[in-house]
């Protein structure tokens, strides 16, 4: 009997993932080929689609030990729809593979700012951080590219995206939350942690907030239990304007310590300045019945007042 022909980019791309279930990674990739082509052809603007074709041939390239291949369609899948967790952890694999350790770092650490509970994440970071230190010692981080700083609309974006394992990913991402929350940080975490936010207030105080943003995100990795370390990064997304994500990690370190001033003020200044005055005036008023007498924020109470009348 004749193979059926598929017709279409969602059969040839079904038909892929069914080869894929089945081990059978070479017929795999070239459904996914055949798939990408058409799309190709059609002229079909829909990068989301092409991103994931992209990566799913990673995938076949990866369990195949074709990691140069593997790297190639994961870069072309994330220059297609940046942030990817599937193309960035697969590109991540295979730079650990090729031994491109600090790569592999760079990327794990890049899925860790999407979701800070990923397992596999978690372990390749940690490798990467034991393989780094043994090949170039305590001073290692110095010999790292610059790591990208995931916006708070792409977490928010991989947390909701549908897919096509959309129930085993639930599943799977419901079992690493609660892994992550009951780990509990090695004292060598705690000072690991200790350093590079002393590195990342150093970068501030320079007045290199971005580079600042990439150290206090490794603290945090080493231990997210550090209030002081969210309101520090807090700081520089006021000052590099990206409001949204200052309000977010002040949220955090007032999770972690409830009478945390500098995060009340540092929420209030990034409420201000997306215009949500009501909530700015209320961690204003928060933060004085911790300390009355706080001149700035006596003076951001006036400021938003007016905004409000």
């Amino acid at each position: 009997m004749a193979p059926k022909l598929r017709d279409s980019v969602e059969e040839l791309r079904a038909a892929g993932n069914l080869s894929f279930r089945n081990g059978q990674f070479a017929e795999a990739a070239t459904l996914y080929s055949r798939a990408l082509r058409m799309l190709q052809a059609q002229g079909s603007s829909d990068p989301e689609k092409e991103s994931v074709l992209y990566s799913n041939r990673a995938a076949c390239h990866l369990k195949d030990g074709n990691c140069i291949d593997c790297i190639k369609d994961c870069t072309s899948a994330l220059a297609l729809v940046p942030f990817g967790m599937k193309p960035l952890l697969r590109r991540a694999s295979a730079y650990e593979a090729l031994e491109k350790y600090t790569l592999a770092y760079v990327d794990y650490l890049t899925v860790l700012q999407i979701d800070d509970s990923v397992t596999s994440a978690l372990e390749g970071s940690s490798r990467m951080t034991r393989a780094l230190t043994d090949s170039f010692g305590p001073e290692w981080r110095q010999k790292l590219p610059s790591i990208p700083l995931v916006p708070v609309s792409a977490q928010k974006r991989w947390e909701c995206l549908p897919s096509e394992n959309c129930k085993e990913t639930a599943k799977s991402k419901s079992k690493e939350t609660t892994a992550t929350k009951s780990r509990v940080p090695s004292a060598g975490d705690v000072e690991r942690a200790r350093v590079l936010k002393e590195e990342g207030n150093e970068l501030v105080k320079k007045g290199n907030h971005k580079q600042a943003i990439e150290k206090y995100s490794e603290s945090l990795w080493f231990s997210n239990l550090e209030s002081a370390t969210y309101s520090n990064r807090a700081l520089c997304h006021l000052v590099l304007k990206q409001y949204k994500e200052a309000v977010k990690d002040c949220t955090e370190a007032l999770r972690l310590d409830g009478k945390n001033v500098k995060a009340f003020y540092r929420r209030a200044q990034a409420y201000k300045a997306l215009k949500d005055y009501k909530s700015s005036f209320a961690d204003i008023n928060s933060l004085l019945q911790i300390e009355p007498r706080n001149g700035p924020a006596q003076k951001l109470r006036q400021e938003v007042n007016r905004s409000l009348n």
